[in-house]
């Protein structure tokens, strides 16, 4: 890999050097970016960093799934499931898994403590690739079995991002014996447009209304990723298979533009170092073509409209400043039993890289109405 990443040219400079990342990555940035592979970033650090956890497989369906299984001491510990999408991986969950596990209090001083289970969705890192025409709710009836059948849990709460969002709520509607409580930082169907909020007279707090801009703002400039991954992904990713440099390209952009401008400083831990590791495990497990085909085996993973889900099951949401895309508390009441909305002034779509302390804090909250 490193022979790849130093014969990589990159220009010497950009033909409009003014638009800065407005058209996709800064030039400069992702020169930093190969340097700090090349000098700095250390994989056989970062093998054993990862190696503190515990990693299984399991058959499941013909699959292997990959997962982080990580035991609280407690014997009635909640056992939770978190559910990443593209770009993340098991990866972006790490910064939350000791302090989940241990003992500690939600904000009504209620004692609690987590099994954590992070699974790699099928075509991502260490789990085999799924066949054609493989949707999400094929994976959420996998997790269901992992966590049921292989893990032998009678219930779980469930946490996603990205496509793990579409994920738990499948897993929050349809299986809604076993998944007993979902928490959400992202929503499952379109961001709400500024007409319906203004027909519908929903008064917007200021961090709301940039919300609501940055989601408007990204539904006309930042949805090409998403075209060439649904229509055409054997054409992006045939292209960057072999090309460290160029994958980092495509998906550091992501890391950096979905997140908050202050990644890196606390209580963020989303540095270079984390990007390059990220983009590190996608390259070296030659997933990237298998991992962005979730785009094109399900385009309508993510729902035009909001349903109403089939459960009273605890529904807990929340945002953060620089997400993608926004949805106010009224619209997602209407989807399910929503006991907690929380919004976060730092912090972006990867909440457990970006601001590990206030997505902590917020899954505690589960406890409080949890019931087995």
């Amino acid at each position: 890999m490193l022979d790849l990443i130093r014969s990589t040219h990159l220009p010497a400079k950009l033909q409009y050097p003014g638009v800065g990342s407005s058209m996709g990555i800064d030039l400069d940035t992702l020169k930093a970016l190969q340097q700090a592979w090349l000098h700095d970033f250390d994989w056989d650090r970062e093998q054993t960093s990862i190696n503190q956890f515990r990693h299984y497989t399991a058959s499941i369906e013909g699959l292997k799934i990959h997962f982080i299984h990580e035991k609280s001491k407690d014997p009635n510990a909640i056992p939770l499931l978190l559910c990443h999408g593209w770009p993340g991986s098991f990866l972006e969950f790490i910064p939350t898994i000791r302090a989940l596990t241990q003992p500690a209090n939600s904000s009504t001083s209620k004692n609690v403590s987590f099994d954590i289970v992070i699974p790699s969705l099928p075509g991502f890192a260490f789990s085999s690739s799924p066949p054609q025409n493989w949707t999400l709710d094929d994976t959420a009836r996998v997790y269901n079995t992992l966590m049921t059948k292989v893990l032998g849990y009678d219930t779980y709460a469930v946490h996603g991002t990205a496509h793990g969002v579409a994920i738990s709520f499948t897993l929050y509607d349809e299986y809604n014996t076993t998944a007993r409580a979902a928490h959400l930082v992202f929503m499952f169907f379109y961001p709400t447009a500024p007409e319906e909020i203004a027909a519908r007279n929903i008064s917007l707090s200021p961090l709301e209304q940039f919300e609501l801009q940055r989601s408007v703002e990204w539904g006309v400039n930042g949805m090409g990723y998403f075209a060439m991954q649904t229509t055409k992904p054997n054409t992006i990713g045939l292209a960057l298979h072999d090309n460290p440099v160029g994958q980092l390209a495509w998906i550091g952009d992501k890391y950096i533009d979905w997140s908050d401008p202050r990644a890196g400083t606390h209580p963020s831990v989303l540095t270079k170092n984390e990007i390059l590791r990220c983009v590190s495990l996608y390259y070296l497990t030659g997933t990237f073509l298998s991992s962005i085909y979730i785009y094109a085996q399900d385009p309508g993973a993510f729902e035009k409209v909001p349903r109403r889900a089939r459960t009273d099951a605890p529904l807990l949401v929340s945002f953060f400043k620089y997400n993608t895309a926004f949805w106010p508390r009224e619209v997602i009441a209407t989807v399910g039993n929503m006991t907690e909305y929380k919004n976060h002034d730092f912090g972006g779509t990867f909440a457990g890289l970006d601001n590990p302390p206030a997505l902590i804090q917020d899954l505690r909250e589960i406890s409080r109405y949890w019931s087995n």
